[in-house]
């Protein structure tokens, strides 16, 4: 139906039978009309989650409907890495649940720019390899100096060590199978053969990047854990007493790479049966109270 500009409170109006311009309501038609006059509605409201104008970036995670609205943390680390990131750098944007085949790239997050009335084209999404370029060309909060060379040698023990023992925790443990169903299974299907094909493609995925990053032909789990242990101590020592990694005055990326997997692995609203990644790091108290300080500065008061 046609729809006017009138509030959402406008009663229907008939509209007047007369022509003008070029167009011209053949006479039959316009007998019709005058028996039975077109209404005209006032437009719906549209739904919360698809704005036509969007005011702020939209930053699409992994992510419960529920914890979206209240704008809580990712469930996922990759996803929780740029949420936080972005945060820490002070830019503003909504938070939307999403998946690997919405995504322009086939991996979350990604994230769409602002439109505005005077610009309401379609924005590019800025896929995650570009999100630190976007916090920094955005950022209102002030940015710690790039550590430099010692960055790439601790980035590496969060990418390997702690990476491939959060995918065996999460996605190969058999104690914590229900986790990984509640997170990404149950979710996105209710057929039982459809959630059973899903759940073997994540376990199959998360075995062969396990086996690739460690160069093994078989998951040894003891050598996994223990190497998180390592990962964790070397962080903690890195970190001493300050209150952000490399004595920043500030919190950078490094600092929420770091709190996107303590987090979830001390995060209680996740229900971990296998518990030994999180017995692991609460040996490790200034890690502990990192994670709690970043928590408090993105999202306020403790969980």
């Amino acid at each position: 139906m046609a729809a006017t500009v009138e509030g959402p409170k406008t009663r229907p109006r008939a509209q007047d039978s007369t022509s003008s311009g070029w167009f011209t309501i053949p006479t039959p038609l316009a007998r019709l009309f005058k028996k039975f006059p077109l209404l005209t509605y006032p437009p719906n409201e549209l739904p919360a989650r698809s704005p036509e104008i969007r005011e702020v970036p939209t930053l699409y995670v992994f992510i419960s409907d529920e914890d979206a609205l209240a704008g809580l943390p990712s469930f996922n680390p990759s996803c929780l890495k740029w949420q936080t990131f972005l945060k820490l750098v002070g830019v503003d944007f909504h938070v939307r649940p999403s998946n690997n085949h919405a995504s322009p790239t086939g991996a979350l997050p990604f994230l769409l720019p602002p439109s505005t009335p005077g610009n309401p084209r379609p924005q590019i999404p800025i896929p995650s390899n570009k999100l630190e370029q976007y916090g920094l060309d955005n950022a209102k909060s002030k940015l710690p100096k790039d550590p430099g060379s010692r960055l790439e040698a601790y980035q590496s023990l969060l990418d390997h060590r702690i990476r491939n023992t959060w995918l065996y925790t999460l996605y190969l443990s058999p104690a914590n199978a229900d986790l990984l169903s509640h997170l990404y299974i149950t979710p996105t299907t209710s057929s039982r053969p459809v959630r059973a094909r899903i759940s073997y493609q994540l376990r199959h995925a998360a075995e062969l990047e396990i086996l690739r990053s460690t160069g093994r032909d078989a998951i040894d789990t003891a050598a996994l854990y223990k190497g998180a242990k390592e990962a964790f101590h070397a962080l903690d020592a890195v970190l001493s007493d300050e209150k952000w990694f490399f004595g920043s005055e500030v919190p950078a990326l490094f600092d929420a790479t770091v709190f996107s997997y303590t987090h979830l692995i001390l995060h209680d609203g996740l229900a971990w049966k296998n518990q030994r990644l999180k017995e692991i790091l609460r040996e490790y108290p200034r890690l502990v109270n990192h994670r709690n300080r970043i928590f408090r500065r993105c999202w306020g008061a403790g969980e």
